[in-house]
């Protein structure tokens, strides 16, 4: 096996499980939002609170790729990877925005479940780059991922359907349409983070 001539940079590991913890503590923060919905406001402000920090993490690790000469992978899959979860990040807190924003009284079970899967996929991407180092081992993750995108798929779709099943407050039809539909992109925004770490490891298998 060949060294190279210069080592890599390997903090850019511990910075990535950093971004990763933020999300999945915003992830979990959701979670409490729809549990404790009487608390709606302060917690919501605890979710900025974390998409700020986000924020911070990602310009660290922008800061670092521009003054390392030498990167642990492509420079191009660090921002896909960095970029992605500030997606998974912005989506949680727009979801919390957005239920205040429309004065939603109180969440539904299916916003929960939703938000439960956000959080056990979060979960698996923070367990997944916590291994990232060893560029191995790492399909248990993303398979697990992807299958709670499906879940939350199947969860999306019934939702949907339902809330034209049963009529009811045009209003409160379109809010909740909306709400779903922005707690099924989050779902999908960790997808798009597994597909990138997968990216990531084919090429160093």
């Amino acid at each position: 096996m060949r060294l190279p001539l210069i080592p890599r940079e390997e903090k850019f590991f511990d910075m990535f499980v950093e971004d990763a913890s933020n999300v999945l503590a915003a992830a979990r923060t959701l979670e409490s939002f729809f549990i404790t919905y009487g608390d709606r406001e302060r917690i919501a402000a605890q979710l900025r609170d974390l998409e700020h920090r986000g924020d911070q993490i990602s310009h660290d690790i922008g800061h670092k790729l521009e003054s390392t000469f030498v990167t642990p992978f492509d420079r191009e899959d660090i921002h896909n990877l960095i970029s992605r979860l500030d997606d998974v990040l912005d989506l949680i807190e727009e979801v919390a925005d957005t239920c205040i924003l429309y004065r939603i009284e109180e969440p539904t079970d299916v916003a929960r479940k939703q938000a439960e899967i956000v959080s056990k996929q979060c979960e698996q991407i923070g367990d997944a780059l916590r291994h990232l180092r060893a560029f191995r081992g790492l399909e248990q993750y993303w398979i697990e991922i992807h299958r709670l995108e499906n879940e939350g798929d199947q969860v999306a779709r019934q939702a949907v359907a339902a809330l034209f099943r049963n009529g009811g407050d045009p209003l409160d039809l379109i809010k909740w349409k909306d709400v779903y539909g922005l707690l099924e992109n989050a779902i999908d925004a960790c997808e798009d983070v597994a597909n990138v770490i997968e990216r990531i490891v084919v090429k160093h298998a």
